[in-house]
């Protein structure tokens, strides 16, 4: 932000000097050398503010390069590691090992699979992506089968969705401890119920507050068209419901 003010506030400023030339000296030479002046410097703006946004936008568009390329590797890492493992179950004589182990990479990939066909980009990369991320929980994820958003929210439904679920699992993430071994587990998953998306949060609230987190969910959901529903006034589990079609 202060970068735009800085390119479009330098040659505002410029305008001091016809200006209080003007000023001392009014006459039509005066005036229209203001006038010119302004033209040039509010050409000028527009020229350095443009250069601002391309190099934000080439900014940005690193930071996601670079995100998928750690998403990728680390999926990569981990198709490794599970072939690794069948293949020593393989050598060692253990068919039944290998088909358990077969079974867990089938129910990886279609989890992959029904998140992927959600439809909705942003929160599909954040699901995708949360483990290369930094974040400091352990998301267990379960999708319906068959649920495909893609035609079923607006634009801005979608845009609401996407960040109300990566908010919701960051106020999860608020008070946590440092961890030393396995991170905690937050449940999250996702289904219809007759015209409405249902998307659970199940998980242990490091804060041990519930009424603290439902102030945090309620402001997250704020001015948009998604509603929060506690499921055990006990306990910091929650539902976001939000009615498909809009």
């Amino acid at each position: 932000m202060k970068s735009w003010i800085t390119a479009a506030g330098w040659p505002a400023l410029s305008l001091l000097i016809p200006a209080g030339l003007a000023l001392w000296k009014p006459s039509w030479e005066t005036s229209l050398l203001l006038a010119a002046w302004a033209a040039a410097a509010m050409a000028a703006a527009v020229l350095l503010c443009r250069g601002r946004l391309q190099e934000e936008l080439r900014r940005q568009e690193h930071c996601l390069q670079e995100q998928a390329i750690r998403t990728l590797n680390h999926h990569r890492h981990d198709w490794m590691n599970d072939l690794q493992v069948l293949y020593g179950y393989i050598q060692l004589g253990k068919p039944d090992k290998s088909v358990q182990c077969v079974e867990r990479i089938k129910e990886r990939i279609a989890l992959d699979s029904r998140i992927a066909k959600l439809g909705i980009p942003p929160l599909v990369f954040f699901l995708q992506s949360y483990r290369t991320s930094g974040g400091g929980l352990l998301l267990d994820i379960e999708v319906e089968e068959g649920l495909f958003l893609e035609d079923r929210l607006s634009p801005e439904g979608s845009a609401e969705l996407a960040s109300a679920v990566a908010q919701t699992v960051a106020a999860y993430e608020r008070g946590l401890p440092e961890i030393h071994g396995e991170p905690p587990v937050l449940e999250l998953s996702f289904r219809s119920e007759g015209p409405d998306l249902i998307i659970v949060f199940e998980g242990e609230d490091p804060e041990g507050n519930p009424d603290l987190m439902q102030r945090r969910i309620s402001s997250i959901i704020r001015d948009k068209r998604i509603r929060a529903e506690r499921l055990d006034p006990q306990e910091s589990d929650f539902q976001l419901r939000i009615p498909m079609g809009v």
